[in-house]
């Protein structure tokens, strides 16, 4: 599991975390989650250690990644945290081990791979509660997203980038009402632009991202 490089300007040191809500999800559906340290030099050292990647939701990702200027609505970005978890996500993909990207993570796995995103969508999905269950995703095909997942499922999302070109390696496996890429697929890989962690217990509908990416390892 990658985990977000903060900073506290009070005492001058960084720090890591994420929300615990994702080592429960984790946990409840049958993983043992660790944490990762920001150490690009470590990660293919790191990555020999584990069974599958998870790239969790946070900041923007740094649009120089993807060959675009900044938006003047950009949000935060975390130079660090976009190397580390490209080099974490390069050695995962090089020993076939299995990838789960939520919301940002989604967004870096496209980029990745070669997609690019939108910088700023005016009022998509700001200002919501993290866990309220605000739009429909749709889902095409039968792929495994599809099997863990009703075909119009309710979700919570709290994002102001998404998708737009495709990378030629993913597969759009789902989409909101109003057209947004909203699950990609890949070998080895599935990614979901919600957030399944906070609404695991409330609405267990949504939490099959997490089944999907234990099928993964079967």
């Amino acid at each position: 599991m990658s985990i977000a490089h903060l900073s506290d300007p009070i005492l001058g040191r960084s720090y890591q975390g994420t929300a615990i809500a994702y080592a429960q999800s984790l946990w409840r559906a049958g993983g043992l989650p660790s944490l990762l340290p920001l150490l690009p030099e470590a990660a293919h050292d790191l990555v020999a250690q584990l069974d599958g990647l998870l790239l969790t939701g946070g900041v923007d990702v740094a649009p120089d990644r993807y060959g675009q200027a900044p938006h003047p609505q950009l949000g935060d970005v975390d130079t660090l945290r976009d190397e580390v978890e490209a080099a974490l996500y390069l050695a995962a993909r090089a020993r076939g081990l299995p990838v789960l990207g939520i919301c940002r993570g989604l967004q870096l796995v496209n980029v990745l791979e070669g997609g690019t995103l939108h910088q700023h969508l005016d009022g998509h999905t700001q200002g919501r509660p993290y866990d309220a269950l605000t739009h429909d995703v749709v889902f095409e095909g039968d792929g495994i997203l599809a099997r863990h997942h009703p075909t119009h499922l309710l979700v919570n999302s709290h994002h102001h980038q998404a998708v737009d070109t495709v990378a030629p390696s993913l597969k759009v496996v789902a989409r909101s009402r109003d057209g947004w890429v909203e699950a990609l697929e890949g070998e080895g890989l599935v990614c979901v632009q919600w957030h399944p962690e906070l609404t695991y217990e409330n609405a267990p509908e949504t939490r099959g991202a997490f089944s999907a990416f234990m099928e993964l390892f079967a």
